[in-house]
């Protein structure tokens, strides 16, 4: 499973109920969560600036959660533009090469260029789903 970094916030800065259901698959140990280094640099940064940063974010915390659940990997080379899935979003677009590239099930998301991808990620066998809807099968 990959997982975007604004779900991440919602489960590790504002601890939002709605992804509950997925974090407990993810602390558990029943699902893996596949990070790379743009991803961990990506909410490193967010971390830092606008809403996160007024939360406060207990950064000791956050990074000691991706040391325990998440399967590191390296970043995915972007694949050739013909048959590449494009997002509207090149900031996104890491989340989608590394799912695609590792064979994850599901890429979980809120954000609407990457839900926008649905319908053609499905006939590659990669579900993309935000969190609430998201149930292990």
């Amino acid at each position: 499973m990959v997982i975007d970094t604004q779900v991440v916030m919602d489960w590790l800065v504002f601890r939002d109920a709605r992804v509950q259901a997925l974090v407990a698959s993810v602390t558990s140990g029943a699902l893996r969560w596949l990070v790379s280094p743009a991803m961990r640099d990506e909410i490193r940064h967010v971390l830092n600036r606008g809403v996160a940063a007024s939360y406060a974010p207990d950064l000791p915390f956050i990074e000691a959660q991706f040391d325990t659940h998440a399967l590191h990997v390296d970043d995915a080379e972007p694949q050739p533009l013909a048959g590449r899935l494009v997002c509207r979003d090149p900031d996104d677009q890491k989340f989608i090469d590394l799912a695609l590239a590792c064979n994850a099930r599901w890429l979980i998301s809120r954000d609407k260029a990457v839900l926008a991808l649905a319908k053609r990620a499905k006939l590659r066998g990669l579900l993309i789903q935000k969190p609430e809807l998201w149930k292990a099968s």
